[in-house]
């Protein structure tokens, strides 16, 4: 899921802090390394879920990226989940963001191996959010996402209380660059970065 980098669209929490055309560049980048980590691997399909909807015919992605991109619907970002979740309902599902510079192909091969014994698989975020969700073929829950304080450090822990009584895997927390002192948590490197 990612949102159309452009600038005053992105990273605004971030932007209060570098100004938007850094905010803009730095959420580029971190988007641009995350598809060239993760987009072409022949494990899994990949379809970039962008917002708004008006600027996916203008979208450029990475050389020699060839993904499929979908419009996200409207709503808060768990509808905008949920419906990525029924939409590709035929398979095991896993979505993750696109500020997590520290993400690799390894967290997405663990992801749906966790996936073969539990009900739902996250990717816990160093801020109480998460970066990855995943559900199995065998999932029917439509309400996961219900009731979930977005943007503050109970998402993981609101999404988990609808889980309860479920199998859950939790993976490695990683860090999720909302503001400058995140970039500073760890390298300013996303993937594939050189």
């Amino acid at each position: 899921m990612a949102k159309a980098p452009r600038l005053g669209l992105v990273k605004t929490r971030l932007a209060a802090d570098v100004g938007l055309l850094e905010a803009t560049r730095i959420y580029r980048r971190m988007l641009t390394g995350i598809i060239r980590e993760v987009g072409n691997d022949p494990r899994w399909q990949t379809h970039l879920a962008l917002a708004p909807e008006r600027f996916l015919r203008n979208c450029e992605l990475p050389h020699g990226s060839d993904l499929d991109i979908i419009a996200q619907t409207r709503g808060d970002l768990g509808a905008r989940m949920g419906a990525l979740l029924r939409r590709f309902s035929g398979g095991d599902r896993v979505i993750i963001g696109s500020d997590i510079p520290d993400i690799r192909r390894g967290h997405i091969v663990d992801a749906f191996r966790a996936l073969g014994s539990r009900d739902a698989v996250f990717g816990p975020a160093q801020d109480g959010g998460y970066w990855l969700v995943g559900v199995p073929r065998r999932h029917t829950r439509t309400d996961i996402f219900a009731n979930v304080r977005w943007s503050t450090p109970h998402a993981l822990e609101d999404t988990l209380a609808n889980l309860r009584g479920r199998q859950v895997g939790l993976l490695e927390t990683l860090r999720d660059v909302d503001k400058a002192a995140d970039l500073r948590r760890g390298a300013d490197a996303p993937p594939g970065a050189a």
